[in-house]
């Protein structure tokens, strides 16, 4: 008999561009993982996508960038097959590969041989950011594998980004703005030319989400972003947020 906790929707975003099946409960795709993907340049080609869930950044990066191709790692094996079911409902069978397991053995000789070390030129990170310590953990498994983080998992996700990295490679990620100074404090060994981009839901309120992009082996200082403002003072979104979410337009 099926109940809640193994049934799946079938939803589209980015104004029908992109259709994901994901579980009915537990985690679900929502606004970051789209504008994760806006935030990335359109002239990178070989991509991987760090906790990618049911494939969400990853597939909407593609369905931007016609030409670029992707690896899609997720720690979750259901939701890894997931990815793999809406790489091809979305038609990216050809252009992205699914690998199960732990980001920190990415490019590691003991870690799953794709991605290869030094061969992409991007890397998407939606890491899990609440801290155990201040977030009580939700009682979903799934939910809390996505929300939850130990201190150490930024480190080890920009450590493997710079390991599937080339030259001038990029890793783009989105955060809480209190990680900022642990954000910057990961990305100084070894990356630079930092951009960071807030999110605000209202234009009177404090940025809820940071968009930021590093390049590999640059030294050149941080610098802020304008920000996007998500909803106007009504709650109808913002013509800019309507064009990112809805429309796939690229941001910053």
């Amino acid at each position: 008999m099926a109940t809640e906790a193994n049934l799946l929707s079938t939803d589209s975003v980015l104004g029908g561009r992109l259709t994901l099946r994901q579980m009915v409960s537990g985690h679900r795709v929502g606004h970051d993982a789209l504008l994760l993907a806006a935030f990335a340049p359109a002239d990178r080609r070989v991509v991987v996508d760090f906790g990618t869930g049911v494939g969400s950044a990853g597939l909407a990066f593609l369905a931007r960038v016609p030409d670029a191709r992707a690896t899609l790692v997720e720690i979750d094996p259901g939701l890894a097959a997931l990815a793999g079911e809406n790489a091809a409902l979305n038609g990216f069978g050809a252009r992205a590969r699914v690998v199960t397991g732990d980001v920190a053995s990415l490019a590691r000789p003991s870690g799953p041989p794709l991605p290869e070390l030094g061969a992409a030129d991007l890397v998407l990170a939606n890491p899990p950011f609440n801290a155990d310590a201040r977030h009580r953990t939700s009682p979903d498994a799934a939910r809390a594998r996505a929300h939850m983080a130990d201190a150490d998992l930024l480190a080890d996700w920009t450590r493997a980004a710079d390991r599937c990295l080339g030259a001038k490679g990029m890793i783009c990620l989105i955060h809480r703005p209190e990680a900022l100074g642990d954000i910057l404090a990961v990305l100084s060994r070894g990356f630079g030319a930092v951009e960071i981009l807030p999110v605000y839901p209202r234009a009177e309120r404090p940025a809820v989400r940071l968009l930021v992009r590093a390049v590999k082996g640059r030294r050149t200082p941080p610098s802020i972003l304008p920000g996007l403002v998500l909803s106007e003072a009504d709650g109808t979104p913002t013509p800019q947020a309507e064009a990112v979410l809805r429309d796939g337009a690229a941001l910053g």
